[in-house]
């Protein structure tokens, strides 16, 4: 799954738009996603991840890609949180109705879940994403849960304020006790959308929470978290061929350094842009694929 749903961290980040985006700006992420999308058609034209690739994208500023991949016949997703929140919040009131208009194939929700932390903000959320898990199950759509499982500061303290100990020494255990809750509110997602691990052995205890009760068509994708080429690379191989591990969904790696240089003006066209966008889509289907094929 290609991934570019990034909308406020798109305008904050990339193009350095502090406040409300000028008419200008908004054509500017346009533009992004349509090269973003651009990328990915040229690297299905050259043979990469055909039957099994999929788009996370946003109506804020890809609804025409959303139009042109369900012509298509390609399997999308679109978020319903509302952008850069710590607390999950749909983006609007209207969400069902937006689902059900645009029918994607999964609703995607993002939340920052500490079991850890906050108890009463940790239950807003699983309230919030059971009605949307309700609504999903009611209306027979595929619902799509991604959890960042952010590091408090006294965790932080207690790995020397090494995010890297956090991720190898802590995380695991905390997605796993995070996925529970979750389930034990009744949210009931199709795919749970998770941070990458260095070790197959944490993505093994984490698919089988995830799967626990009998949910055995439930799976794991791995996300990206905008990391380098390299450290995505050792989640994929580190995760390849797990029970409950079924694929990917990255974004930032794949696009921007490309859309960088294009929008930065250094003499990169958007026909190269593009083709960098491609190659780096190939490159991470052709990683994994490498390493279920050797696992197997």
């Amino acid at each position: 799954m290609l991934a570019f749903d990034h909308r406020r961290s798109l305008m904050t980040s990339f193009f350095g738009v502090a406040g409300e985006p000028l008419p200008e700006d908004i054509e500017r992420a346009r533009l992004a996603k349509r090269l973003i999308w651009e990328g990915f058609l040229r690297a299905r034209e050259e043979g990469a991840a055909h039957g099994s690739a999929a788009l996370l994208i946003d109506i804020t500023y890809g609804d025409h890609v959303i139009g042109e991949a369900r012509s298509a016949g390609i399997r999308f997703a679109i978020p319903v949180e509302d952008s850069g929140r710590e607390e999950f919040g749909f983006e609007s009131p209207r969400w069902a109705d937006l689902l059900g208009g645009i029918d994607p194939t999964w609703a995607k929700a993002l939340i920052r879940y500490d079991p850890e932390g906050d108890p009463a903000v940790n239950a807003r959320q699983r309230e919030a994403l059971r009605e949307l898990s309700d609504h999903c199950r009611t209306t027979d759509r595929g619902f799509m849960l991604e959890v960042l499982v952010p590091p408090s500061p006294s965790r932080l303290e207690a790995v020397g304020r090494h995010r890297g100990r956090f991720d190898r020494e802590v995380r695991a255990d905390l997605t796993v006790r995070g996925i529970a809750e979750i389930q034990e509110t009744g949210v009931e997602p199709n795919l749970w959308k998770l941070e990458g691990f260095e070790e197959p052995a944490d993505y093994e205890q984490v698919a089988a929470a995830a799967r626990s009760g009998g949910r055995d068509q439930v799976g794991c994708i791995i996300l990206g978290r905008g990391e380098d080429a390299a450290a995505v690379e050792r989640w994929l191989r580190a995760g390849a061929g797990i029970s409950g591990v079924v694929g990917w969904a990255i974004g930032r790696t794949i696009w921007w350094d490309p859309l960088r240089a294009y929008f930065a003006g250094a003499d990169s066209s958007e026909d190269e842009a593009v083709d960098r966008i491609a190659a780096n889509y190939r490159y991470f289907v052709d990683v994994d694929e490498s390493a279920v094929a050797r696992r197997a």
